[in-house]
This record gives C-alpha cells, structure tokens and sequence, in this order.
C-alpha cells in the first residue's frame, strides 16, 4: 500500500473543499434541508459539472472520470466534512455501480451518461432497516431480508410479459426525489423464490414516494410504495435473473459503500474535533481559556488519537476496495458482480465494514465531547454540533450497528473458529 496521495487526489480534495467552503456554510445547509429535495439541486449540478463527482468512479465511456473507487472514497472525506447533504451516496456509490455492475449495455448508456453529467439522481430501495443486511455488511449475503417470497418486502410477478411490482420499501435514502429506483424484490413464489434487481421510473405510475422524517436530515430518506408498478429487470432475463450474480454485486458494492461511509465519517470527525478546538481556545473560565485545563487537553487528546486510527482505517479500506495498486483498483465494465464470488473482492479480504465500524465510534466520540466540551450552547438546534452527533447516530442505525459490523468482520476472517492443533 502506497500511504500517499497522487497529485490529481490531492487536487480533487482540494477543489471540493473549496467548493464546499464556498456553497455548503452552516446557513447554506440548513437551506438545503428544508428543500423538498433535501439537498441544494444548484450545488450538485456545480459538483457535477466542475468535478464530474457524480461520475468520479465510473467509466470514461459512459461519460465519467474513470478513476479508481479510491478517490471517490477520499472525496467522501471533505463532503463528510461540511455534512453535505447531497445524493452522492445513493446515487454514485449504491446505485450507479449496480447499474454498472448487472445492466444490460443499452441499461448502461441509458442511465450512466446521465448520472455522470449530474442530470439524473437514483436511489437503491429494499426494505425497511436491511440495508446493512443485503450490502453483506452485518450478514450473510443471502436473499431473505427482500421479503423471503413472504408477506412484506417488494415482490415481483410476471405478467403477460412485463414486470409488475408490488409491495413496500422505507428507509430509502434521497428515494423521495430521485429519478430513478433501483428496487431490491422477491419473486417466484415462496419454494423457488429469489432476489433480483429492477428499474422504476421516478413518475412510474403506481409508485408513491413520501419523504420522512429522519433523525439525520443530511440524509434524506422517503417511504416507497409500489402499487402494480411496471418495472424493468436490470441486466435482463441473461445475468439479471441470476440470483447468486445479484447478491455478489450488493456485497460488492457494499464494502464499497463502507469505505466511502468511513472516510466521511472521519471527515466529519475531524471537523468536529476542529471545532471544538477552535472554541476552547476562545472561551474563558476562571481567567482562563478552556483549553488550557489538563482534564480538557487529555480528553481532546484522547478524541485526536482515535480520530488518526480511525482515518489510517479508512484510507486502508479505500485502498483495499479499489486503489492505485490495490487489489481491485479498476473502474471499468463493472463485471465483478458477475464472478459469483459473493463475499466481496477478488482477493477475498473485505476490510470496509471493519473500518466503517472504527469510524463510526471515532465520530461519535468527537460529537459527544464537543457538545459536552461546548457547555450549554452544544445542546442548541441552532449549533452545528448537534448535527455531527446525529449523523453518527443514523448511520449506525442505517448501517450498523457498529458491534455487529465487527461480529461480521469476525465471522468472515472465522477469528473464532476452532482449529485442530496436530498431536
């Protein structure tokens, strides 16, 4: 592993904080929240077209950037930062690399040159709190949190020809307001029964979207109900109908997804920590600022060294998941959801949700003591640290919780499985 950055990452996390400085402040934010889109439509269009961020990982031929997977993750680094509310998260890390992934060709030049240039959100829908779940990141890549060919989840039928869906999905993040869905759904009875990926049009009739409220409002997250909802199977009656290539790709983009998440939590760690710093060093108690009291320095000595491991974590994961050098660093045609090898990479090792797991604890902590260390004014809606605390809060819930990210860690390396010692 190569521990430096290349110039053109450099220059991409410096031009997107600056970006970000300039259109993402404390007011700017709380705007963008109260949109009914959630996100600021201007802001994305500018990442989009002075970046290309939406199509930073994707290929060149479709219209993006062809950068390894690992400069999309350490972009996540400044956007977690600023928690700039954005669909880049669903969008170009859950959705886009399915598209790439299992899309038939004409799927493909449809919906990725238009997700590059910014034009066209999309979303991943599955059911209600088992996103962790069918990302492969708390459990077993199986089918069964769709639904399980039971009541509840998204079941699909064919009906004289043509995909027709029906059910719910909750939890769906920026499903409100994307253009279009990639739904998770059950179909062939409960015997024979199999999860497979389809394509819904955002103005699809039958779909009814409702944006909820969410403990986190940086991400957005809508209710999805489909009602007889006429859908395409994404990648066809070839390799789409392939339950074993489906579940390989979600886990896939799953470690993905983990290195993206854990590189902005450290982001938004750091920024915290900053913050609290920054304040200490003004406020004034007994004649003298905060931050020089011992108790306080170790406490934020303590936050600083977690914040560094976390950081060293989830660089590694970025490098892991598809760096310069790394052991899958291709942005290419988006066949490695096709290998059948369901539990992640090429080389075996999937290090994202480990990392994802040090992150979160890592932000967490930075958000607790600054509210703690900020005294009265820490616990206000009108102070930015609430924020950084809720966020660390939702993603453990979306994608956690952190024990159990650790427990799947375990169970895929077998750290505690018996081995017969040789007399």
């Amino acid at each position: 592993m190569d521990p430096g950055f290349t110039a053109e990452q450099d220059g991409i996390r410096r031009t997107l904080r600056e970006l970000l400085h300039k259109r993402c402040g404390p007011g700017e934010l709380r705007a963008a929240l109260d949109t009914p889109a959630g996100h600021d439509r201007a802001l994305w269009t500018a990442l989009a077209e002075q970046l290309g961020l939406p199509g930073l990982a994707l290929p060149e031929a479709y219209g993006g950037v062809g950068c390894p997977l690992a400069d999309l993750a350490l972009a996540a680094e400044e956007t977690g930062r600023a928690l700039a509310p954005s669909p880049l998260l669903a969008t170009s890390v859950l959705a886009a690399p399915l598209i790439l992934a299992l899309g038939t060709p004409a799927q493909r030049a449809d919906l990725l040159p238009r997700i590059c240039d910014g034009t066209l959100t999309a979303a991943l829908a599955v059911p209600a709190s088992a996103l962790a779940t069918a990302l492969a990141l708390t459990g077993p890549p199986d089918g069964d949190w769709s639904g399980g060919g039971r009541a509840g989840g998204v079941q699909a039928r064919l009906v004289q020809g043509a995909w027709r869906l029906y059910g719910e999905a909750a939890q769906v993040l920026d499903g409100h307001s994307a253009g279009t869905l990639v739904v998770a759904a059950h179909t062939g009875g409960y015997a024979r029964s199999r999860t497979l990926l389809f394509l819904v049009a955002g103005d699809a009739a039958g779909l009814v979207r409702t944006r909820q409220t969410a403990l986190d409002a940086t991400r957005p997250q809508a209710r999805v109900q489909l009602r007889d909802v006429r859908a395409e199977l994404l990648g066809g009656e070839g390799a789409g109908s392939e339950e074993s290539g489906v579940l390989a790709a979600l886990a896939r983009v799953g470690d993905v997804a983990a290195a993206f998440l854990a590189c902005e939590a450290v982001g938004a760690a750091g920024r915290a920590l900053e913050r609290t710093v920054g304040y200490l060093g003004q406020r004034e108690q007994f004649g003298r600022v905060i931050g020089s009291f011992q108790a306080v320095q170790h406490r934020l000595a303590d936050v600083y060294v977690q914040v560094q491991a976390a950081r060293s974590a989830a660089y590694y994961a970025a490098w892991a998941t598809g760096g310069p050098g790394g052991p899958d660093g291709r942005a290419d045609s988006g066949d490695s959801g096709d290998s059948g090898d369901s539990e992640g990479s090429g080389n075996g090792e999937r290090v994202g949700g480990l990392a994802l797991a040090q992150a979160l604890e890592a932000l967490r902590c930075a958000a607790a003591e600054g509210v703690q260390l900020h005294g009265g004014i820490g616990f206000t809606w009108e102070h930015e640290a609430h924020l950084s605390f809720k966020r660390a809060a939702g993603d453990d819930l979306l994608f956690g919780p952190v024990h159990r990210l650790r427990a799947r860690a375990a169970e895929m390396s077998r750290l505690f499985e018996r081995t017969e010692v040789p007399v």
